[in-house]
């Protein structure tokens, strides 16, 4: 079932008292009670009706006491006997005052549904004050118990509590590295020899060829 959420924002407050339905409208008329009334009835506020007498409590008129004649739904407002002001043309027209500014001093009974209304919520006060009451009384405690055995009343030796052993404290998980697993020693496969590269054969050196000198002839023409 959904519940009605507070309404915090003011224009949101003034739609709800504008477009409320009437049984709404009429709860919102509730009016408080006087001391009396209070004590004889058990509730503080009750929704008011024509009949009911009233007396205001604040504003310019208050202290003005009298019955109500009329309850206006729409503009959430009542009218009471002997509250009248003149206009200034001279005629007298009756003043409307709020529920909130008046206090109800003697109620009108002469409908039965009203009458078990304030029953039913007398009986629920009762009710409430007896669970108050109850939860304020402390609850007497036991007398100490004993074992009867025949006639003879032994009295219960309290158990020696064995001191709790102390639990040890769990040790603490040393998280190790794992260990690598070895490695499987293989046949050593001889690495194929570098290919020796074909030694180059040396050139034979070419033998100077001795120049013989020429043999000069002398002749005779020449030693002339």
């Amino acid at each position: 079932m959904q519940t009605a959420k507070p309404l915090t924002k003011p224009t949101k407050q003034r739609k709800m008292l504008y477009r409320a339905p009437a049984h709404i409208r009429h709860k919102l008329l509730a009016a408080h009670f006087s001391a009396e009334l209070r004590t004889s009835h058990g509730t503080k506020s009750f929704p008011v009706r024509t009949g009911d007498t009233v007396r205001v409590v604040r504003g310019d008129h208050k202290g003005v006491e009298g019955k109500i004649t009329r309850v206006d739904l729409t503009k959430y407002r009542i009218y009471v006997e002997g509250l009248t002001r003149e206009k200034v043309d001279g005629t007298t027209i009756n003043v409307p005052v709020h529920p909130s500014k008046v206090i109800v001093t003697r109620l009108n009974l002469d409908d039965k549904w009203r009458k078990e209304i304030l029953e039913s919520k007398k009986e629920l006060q009762r009710r409430v004050k007896k669970v108050k009451k109850a939860e304020k009384i402390p609850k007497a405690k036991p007398p100490e118990e004993a074992v009867e055995i025949g006639k003879v009343k032994e009295e219960v030796k309290p158990v020696e509590e064995k001191p709790i052993a102390k639990k040890k404290a769990p040790r603490k998980k040393v998280i190790r590295a794992k260990k690598k697993p070895a490695r499987k020693k293989t046949k050593e496969t001889p690495e194929p020899e570098a290919e020796e590269a074909p030694k180059e054969t040396p050139k034979p050196k070419k033998q100077a060829k001795r120049t013989t000198r020429k043999s000069t002839k002398k002749t005779a023409e020449g030693e002339e």
